[in-house]
């Protein structure tokens, strides 16, 4: 899903959201996320959602560990629990790949669901 704009590293200055780090992590995951550690990419997210708090930038955030989007669409589409955060029950529930590989998987996943809900392709969230 990631546009020719997103296929490159590019410096932190140039990203737009959480969407476009994500995809820089996928690029270069080693430089990221030690040992493919989903806890650890979602512990860098939850500091951006509190960057974005603390600096006033309104910008919709669709990673929290329990309760955002990406939460609740894994809960639905894959009865994953979501006590402990969508990064445990990745790594718990859907072992059957490497955990950062599922997430990218799962993440592009999401994204069309979301594209698909603001072209009008799919029912509400």
């Amino acid at each position: 899903m990631p546009d020719d704009r997103e296929l490159r590293p590019r410096p932190i200055a140039e990203w737009r959201d959480a969407f476009e780090f994500v995809e820089q992590v996928r690029l270069r995951p080693g430089m990221w996320v030690r040992g493919g550690s989903l806890e650890e990419l979602s512990t860098m997210l939850f500091g951006y959602s509190v960057a974005l708090r603390v600096h006033g930038v309104d910008e919709e955030f669709a990673f929290h560990p329990s309760s955002g989007p990406f939460a609740s669409w894994l809960s639905r589409e894959y009865g994953l629990p979501m006590a402990l955060g969508w990064a445990s029950a990745i790594e718990r529930h859907l072992p059957d790949e490497p955990p950062l590989d599922t997430f990218f998987r799962l993440f592009d996943e999401f994204r069309q669901h979301m594209t698909d809900r603001v072209t009008g392709a799919e029912g509400t969230f």
